[in-house]
């Protein structure tokens, strides 16, 4: 077709007789209808405010006028002009450019056969004056004028996404064949008034800008009728659309597929609550951009709504699970917004028909249960099993008794007691939060916690935590002992840059100074959002509470981050800790870890330490306080008081874990 169109336009130029245009050509009104076509095709009505969105180009109406006034010949060379002018000025590659160039090109010979028959013409005859008899050939030569192209450009998009050609060629059909028949009056209008000189062309100027508006109003009101109005993409009807037509390709050749992949931002809700609705917005345009970057032309990219997007590809589960990590790794540097670098984290679930979904509807639900495991397991990218099924509706129900016993109040909290190993005094705690399920029984944290994470209960259960633990704190100080508390913040925490005036609020609440206040961040919790973690955690020092990093050695920055961040504590985790009277490796790497963190001026907690050898390892080590069932199990806030009592009123650290 391409090769069919270059030649079609190089045959036109070569064979018309320049001679007789020239002599017989309306030079000023030709020289503005090409300058308006010009126009029309590098500033084409914009179908939604995104740079990027789909455009209408309004060169049709005058490249119309062109093939009647100027001939056949200067209306495909004022055609070819406009496009590859527009494709230089988009940076569109040469075969694309090239296309364009040709299937332009048959648009505008078939509208000048068509003209010429209606009208008896000569073909290449050159130019012709409009009579008012001419204006219906003229017209009817437009209209297959646009769909000729129409049709073209939608049998190499069926080609390429496989879709039906019938659905890609009536797309948007009718409310861009109305905008189509408002363009081509005007090149109607145009080609009968271009008789009377370029003047009354240019006086034609506010009736073309009027008939443009409305044909952009209804262009963008077909636009927007499938795609969504902040981002420019798609929407969830054109994706059941677009479900439906990969169904019905896969039927017709017995392969697999569609494949779908749902994607989902993590966390989005706190930039919404944190940075408010309007940089939110800018987000989601930038994720936008960057989602449909890195995909084909021919692969769409649809908005659910909020935050989650979803595509559609054509092929098996290998090439839906590619899709699905060029998508999330689409979104692995930062986003600049409002003068923030945000790093933004996404989820995925996938689902492939016919093996996860014989329809729409079914293959939509379960690449939704895919994307729901991923957040809850933590894994970016979850391809959907049958197992998921039942998981999912157990966690959902345990997800609701969560909710309710924290509205009720029936979770507690227990300590744990850490002790100065050079002494054997309890000079900290640290809190567990516990959950007696009414109808399960107890509940483990690695259970419920997971869920409060990812379903944005987190939020309340730590403030639960942390109002619990200053309470206690209150009645130990009260009771003598100068104590201190520290809260465990998951990552979501860190990324909130509303948390330090509500930990100011909640200290205050309680009557306690800042420095009592010890908060624990993890590895993982700093580096999922580096940029805000760094602002969240340098605004809670200022106000005067501690930092603890917790769990280290189990990430993968950690020198990275203990040069650039101030903390005060570092808690060694227990999967290096509670083997180093065996396993001289452990010993060696607990070993250096202690004197690094000392050598820092940091408070040094080993926690797992579980018989005596290990304590015995760790007091040769230097001055760390230890933590395991060795040292105390955990035990109720009574009991503790209990044990603080018999120490002594002495100055105490307790370390409280929120989680």
């Amino acid at each position: 077709m391409t090769s069919l169109g270059l030649v079609g336009l190089v045959v036109t130029v070569v064979a018309s007789s320049w001679p007789g245009t020239v002599s017989r050509i309306l030079v000023w009104p030709s020289v503005v209808l090409a300058v308006a076509a010009l126009a029309g095709e590098v500033r084409p009505i914009r179908l939604s405010g995104e740079d990027d969105a789909g455009t209408l180009s309004t060169s049709a109406p005058f490249i119309l006028a062109l093939t009647a006034i100027g001939g056949v010949a200067v209306a495909v060379i004022v055609q070819a002009v406009a496009s590859l002018l527009d494709d230089l000025l988009h940076r569109r590659e040469a075969r694309k450019s090239l296309f364009n160039t040709a299937q332009y090109a048959l648009s505008v010979l078939t509208a000048r056969a068509v003209f010429c028959w209606l009208t008896h013409a000569p073909f290449l005859g050159g130019p012709k004056l409009v009579e008012v008899r001419d204006v219906v050939p003229l017209l009817v030569a437009g209209l297959v004028m646009i769909t000729v192209n129409r049709v073209l450009v939608a049998g190499v998009v069926s080609l390429a996404t496989r879709q039906p050609f019938i659905a890609v060629v009536t797309e948007d059909g009718v409310a861009h064949a109305v905008t189509n028949l408002v363009l081509i009056s005007v090149g109607c209008l145009a080609g009968v008034l271009a008789a009377d000189g370029a003047g009354v062309l240019v006086l034609l100027v506010p009736f073309v800008v009027a008939a443009h508006l409305l044909a952009g109003a209804a262009a963008r009101h077909a636009h927007l009728a499938s795609h969504d109005s902040l981002t420019g993409l798609a929407n969830r009807d054109q994706l059941r659309r677009s479900l439906d037509e990969g169904f019905t390709a896969a039927a017709r050749t017995d392969g697999n597929g569609p494949g779908l992949v749902l994607v989902d931002l993590d966390h989005f809700k706190d930039i919404n609550d944190t940075l408010g609705h309007p940089v939110g917005d800018q987000l989601l345009r930038q994720v936008a951009r960057r989602l449909v970057s890195d995909l084909p032309e021919d692969v769409a990219v649809h908005r659910l709504g909020g935050d989650e997007f979803a595509v559609v590809v054509a092929g098996n589960l290998a090439d839906a699970q590619h899709v699905a990590r060029v998508l999330l790794r689409s979104l692995d540097d930062p986003i600049r917004v409002e003068g923030l670098d945000l790093l933004i984290r996404a989820s995925a679930g996938v689902a492939v028909a016919p093996e996860h979904g014989t329809d729409p509807q079914e293959l939509m639900k379960r690449a939704d249960i895919a994307l729901y495991y991923a957040k809850l397991e933590r894994d970016r990218i979850s391809t959907y099993a049958p197992e998921f099924d039942i998981n999912t509706l157990e966690r959902l129900h345990l997800l609701a008794d969560l909710r309710a016993a924290l509205e009720a109040g029936d979770l507690f909290v227990d300590y744990q007691p850490q002790v100065d190993l050079a002494d054997s005094r309890i000079v900290g705690v640290e809190a567990l939060v516990r959950w007696e399920h009414p109808v399960r029984g107890p509940v483990a944290p690695d259970d419920f916690v997971p869920l409060a994470e990812s379903s944005g209960l987190i939020t309340a259960l730590t403030e639960f935590v942390l109002e619990t633990a200053l309470a206690d704190l209150a009645r130990w100080r009260a009771a003598g002992h100068d104590v201190r508390v520290a809260v465990n913040l998951s990552a979501r925490h860190l990324s909130d840059l509303s948390l330090p005036p509500r930990i100011a609020a909640t200290l205050a609440r309680h009557q306690m100074p800042a420095t009592a206040l010890v908060l624990e961040v993890t590895e993982t919790g700093i580096l999922s959002d580096p940029a805000r973690a760094d602002l969240v955690i340098s605004a809670l020092r200022a106000l005067g509470v501690g930092i603890a990093v917790d769990d280290y050695g189990t990430g993968n920055a950690s020198l990275s981050y203990l040069k650039r961040l101030e903390v005060d504590e570092l808690k060694v985790d227990r999967s290096f800790v509670s083997d180093i009277a065996t396993d001289t490796q452990d010993l060696i790497i607990v070993r250096s870890t202690i004197a690094l963190a000392l050598a820092l001026g940091l408070r040094v907690v080993a926690e797992g330490v579980e018989d005596e050898p290990t304590a015995a390892a760790l007091r040769e080590i230097g001055e760390v306080i230890g933590q395991g069932f060795h040292l105390g199990r955990p035990t109720t806030p009574g009991r503790l008081a209990e044990q603080l009592e018999r120490q002594g009123g002495h100055s105490v650290t307790v370390g409280a874990r929120g989680l």
